[in-house]
C-alpha cells in the first residue's frame, strides 16, 4: 500500500525556479546572495500559485474515494477556487465553487478566469473564515442528497492532506538552498505554512505573514502541521509557531501602505509582481521583519511567491496600484 505522501496526481510544473533578489537585499541592507525567492507562482496550472501543489494531493484523494465532484469556496478573489476549477477540469470532475461575495456586475481578476474555467458558483453573499466553510458544507450535503458523490475541500485547501504539497517543497527547497535559515509566507487559512513546517521539522524556520482570512492560525498552524507530519512519516515538528499579524491592516483584501511599497519594491527593483491581498502584505512582512532587526544581516532568506496576480487586475485595486508611495 502507498503512503499518503505518494498519492498524488501531477498537476503542477515541479521544481519552481528559486531567483536571487539581490537588488531588493541592497536596498535593505541585506548581503549579496542572502535574500531570495521560490516562485510558486510558476507552478503551471491555470495560471499557477501555491495551490496547484496541494490539490495534487487533495484531488488523488477525491478520486481514490470515487468522487465527482469538488467543492470549496473562498472570497471573490480566491486563487484556490480558480485553482480547483482548472484541477477539476483537467481531471474531468465536475466543481461547484462556493464564493463568498454578492456577484459582482462586472466579472474582474479571477472571477474572468473562474468563468472561463466553467465550473458552477454559488454567491453567498459576504462571510468570515468559517461561514464560507458552514457554506461549503451545505452545498457538499445538498450534492450528496442529490445522489453526487462529492469531496468537500477547505478553504485555502488547508487540511493535512492538502498540506502534504508542502512538506514536497519544503524538500525541494532544501535540495536547491540546502542553507536556508527562514522562509517567509503569507498565511491565509495556514496551509501552506503547516506544510513546510512538517517537511523542515521546524517551525523557527518558517514565518506567516497573517492576511487577514482566518482568526487562529496560532492553534490551527501547529495542529495541522503535526498532523502532516503523521500523514508524511516524519516527526512531530519542534520549535513554536511564528505567525506576524501586525500586517493585514483593516481586513483581508483591504490593501495597506505597507503593502503598496512592497508592490512598488518589488517591480522597481527585480521586477517581480506581487498582489495586495496576500504577496505584497507576505512581503511587507518581510522588510518589516529585517527593518525590525528579527531577520538579521546573512541569514539566508527565501520569500515564498505564492501567485495571486490576477487579483491584482480586480477593479477595486486600480487606483492603489496608480498611487505609488
Amino acid at each position: 500500500m502507498t503512503s499518503a505522501y505518494e498519492r498524488r496526481v501531477p498537476l503542477a510544473h515541479l521544481p519552481t525556479p528559486v531567483l536571487p533578489l539581490d537588488r531588493l537585499g541592497r536596498e535593505l541592507g541585506l548581503p549579496e546572495g542572502t535574500l531570495l525567492a521560490k516562485h510558486d507562482d510558476l507552478t503551471g496550472l491555470a495560471g499557477g500559485g501555491n495551490k496547484v501543489r496541494k490539490l495534487e494531493y487533495l484531488c488523488a484523494d477525491a478520486l481514490e474515494q470515487g468522487c465527482d465532484v469538488l467543492v470549496t469556496g473562498g472570497g471573490r478573489q480566491s486563487n484556490h477556487a480558480r485553482l480547483t476549477a482548472a484541477a477539476a477540469a483537467r481531471l474531468g470532475l465536475d466543481c461547484h465553487l462556493v464564493l463568498a461575495s454578492d456577484r459582482p456586475d462586472e466579472p474582474t481578476g479571477n472571477v474572468v478566469l473562474d468563468e472561463a474555467l466553467a465550473p458552477a458558483i454559488e454567491w453567498v453573499g459576504r462571510r468570515d473564515y468559517y461561514g464560507t466553510e458552514a457554506a461549503i458544507r451545505e452545498v457538499s450535503d445538498r450534492l450528496a442528497d442529490e445522489g453526487r458523490r462529492p469531496y468537500r475541500v477547505p478553504v485555502g485547501g488547508a487540511s493535512a492532506v492538502g498540506a502534504l504539497g508542502y512538506v514536497r517543497a519544503a524538500r525541494e527547497l532544501l535540495e536547491q538552498v540546502p542553507d536556508v535559515d527562514v522562509v517567509v509566507v503569507a498565511d491565509g487559512s495556514g496551509g501552506t505554512q503547516a506544510g513546510l513546517v512538517a517537511g523542515f521539522g521546524d517551525h523557527d524556520r518558517v514565518l506567516g505573514i497573517d492576511v487577514g482570512t482566518r482568526p487562529d492560525l496560532e492553534e490551527t498552524v501547529p495542529e495541522t502541521a503535526t498532523e502532516t507530519a503523521l500523514l508524511a512519516g516524519l516527526d512531530r515538528p519542534t520549535g513554536e509557531v511564528r505567525v506576524d499579524h501586525t500586517r493585514y491592516g483593516e481586513g483581508y483584501g483591504v490593501p495597506t501602505d505597507t503593502a503598496r511599497e512592497a508592490l512598488d519594491l518589488a517591480g522597481r527593483l527585480e521586477g517581480m509582481l506581487v498582489d495586495p491581498v496576500y504577496t505584497a502584505k507576505a512581503l511587507a512582512g518581510l522588510i518589516g521583519a529585517v527593518r525590525e532587526g528579527s531577520i538579521r544581516p546573512g541569514r539566508r532568506v527565501v520569500f515564498l511567491h505564492t501567485g495571486g496576480l490576477p487579483a491584482l487586475l480586480a477593479t477595486r485595486y486600480a487606483q492603489w496600484v496608480r498611487e505609488r508611495p
